[in-house]
């Protein structure tokens, strides 16, 4: 909403987040997964580059990116039903 008002009106539908997600304690991220969660629930579509397992377990629709030994990568898309964390 900030970004919207400070650039003339234009939404931003689609955000993508890559932060230190590993160095907060758990009150934090807490409140970083609950913000998530009210941004999607408010028509945004939120993609997270993370390594924190918790993360993982919390967020049902995940991508999965696996880096190779020749310099490609694999991606795999996952839904879990009962994830620690529903939105």
């Amino acid at each position: 909403d900030a970004v919207t008002a400070e650039a003339g009106g234009v939404e931003l539908s689609t955000l993508f987040v890559d932060e230190g997600f590993g160095s907060l304690d758990p009150e934090a991220l807490d409140l970083v997964m609950d913000q998530l969660t009210a941004l999607r629930d408010g028509g945004r579509s939120v993609g997270v580059v993370s390594h924190v397992a918790e993360m993982k377990q919390r967020i049902a629709e995940r991508i999965t990116v696996v880096p190779r030994r020749d310099g490609t990568s694999t991606l795999t898309t996952s839904l879990d039903a009962q994830p620690a964390l529903a939105g």
